[in-house]
């Protein structure tokens, strides 16, 4: 087997290239807001910078780490043990907005556990199903082993309520199953399960029962729980062709409620319109292929499982974020991964592509 001198560096840079551009974009979107509350335009830019700073240690060291390493029962039991502790931990909390998502440490610190929930299942999956992959029609030793740890993080993440990342990881998992051999009857099995569970969570909130409307009559509820997508298509509309220029968006100005979070590429496409959000969806086409890539040609089933893993949980939380932008989907709170104000949220996925290249360096 031919070793590379060196990872990917088409993985590399277009990572760093969506931190720089999100670094960017967060200052846009927060600054005039960040004035107003706090007095410094420079408020969420800073706390942006800071966790960038240490994602990007966290992926210059795990490109490093030997991916062998995760592939054993005394990094994966405490590691699901730690994460399982830590989604029980986030009830133990005080809730913001109405839900428990975050372990906060003062009023400095905060932590949300279930963005590390989904690189830990992902390589769960890949080590326990990389020794069964002729055996993943056995229900009893292998399909059923594979799903409970998932459905156990599922469920603690949908009860913070937190849908959007329960979508992710029910996304993320399945497909990993798909790749080591599941039939897709099962999927439809799957679906059919998920379905009654999902229309549950869908009607037991009335927010996110008036946010299934919104999205459905949007022209009637533009000024109640529309108001937030009204707005986005405002700002992607009005971006046109070439967008009003750096800093020079409107709707972000308190009309596009949190811009900078789960919206950020409504300000995107209203600044750099058409053109640069394209650029933007480009990005992460070059990340997606080179991490598919990697899933081609890596010969151990474990490493293939794992980048596979990695590399679809990043493409379906920005294919979900975007979509609710542009209105494609209902409205939900998930952040545009290296882009949206959220440290927790960037760190960890920068942590992700850390391993992600130290799998490059294995190709043939």
């Amino acid at each position: 087997m031919a070793k590379r001198v060196s990872v990917d560096k088409w993985l590399f840079c277009a990572t760093l290239l969506l931190v720089v551009v999100g670094l960017a974009m967060v200052f846009s979107a927060s600054a005039v807001m960040a004035q107003q509350k706090f007095g410094s335009p420079y408020t969420f830019l800073g706390k942006q910078a800071g966790w960038a700073a240490l994602g990007v240690l966290a992926m210059l060291a795990l490109m490093r780490v030997d991916y062998r390493w995760y592939n054993s029962k005394k990094f994966v039991y405490p590691a699901m043990a730690v994460t399982l502790a830590l989604l029980v931990g986030v009830f133990l909390m005080h809730d913001s907005h109405h839900t428990h998502r975050w372990i906060r440490f003062g009023g400095f610190f905060t932590f949300q556990p279930s963005e590390i929930a989904k690189p830990v299942l992902a390589i769960y999956l890949a080590w326990f199903l990389s020794t069964r992959l002729g055996r993943i029609r056995d229900i009893r030793h292998t399909l059923w082993p594979a799903l409970w740890p998932a459905l156990m993080f599922l469920v603690l993440i949908l009860k913070e309520p937190d849908l959007g990342t329960g979508l992710v990881v029910a996304a993320m998992t399945v497909a990993v199953l798909l790749l080591a051999g599941m039939e897709w009857k099962w999927v439809g099995g799957l679906a059919a399960i998920g379905a009654p569970v999902l229309a549950f969570m869908l009607t037991f909130y009335p927010w996110r029962l008036a946010r299934i409307l919104a999205w459905l009559h949007p022209d009637d509820t533009k000024q109640g729980a529309g108001f937030q997508t009204y707005q986005s298509l405002i700002a992607v509309g009005t971006g046109g062709w070439t967008g009003h220029g750096y800093m020079e968006g409107v709707q972000k100005l308190f009309y596009l409620p949190e811009p900078h979070t789960d919206f950020i590429f409504a300000n995107i496409a209203e600044e750099w319109g058409l053109l640069g959000s394209v650029v933007l969806v480009a990005l992460f086409v070059v990340l997606g292929f080179r991490g598919f890539r990697a899933v081609l040609l890596l010969r151990d089933p474990f490493a293939r499982l794992l980048a596979f893993g990695i590399t679809m949980t990043i493409l379906i939380q920005a294919f979900f974020n975007m979509s609710v932008v542009v209105g494609l989907l209902p409205t939900k709170g998930i952040t545009l991964p290296f882009i949206s104000s959220g440290g927790t949220s960037l760190c960890i996925m920068l942590a992700c592509v850390g391993i992600l290249l130290n799998l490059t360096r294995e190709v043939d």
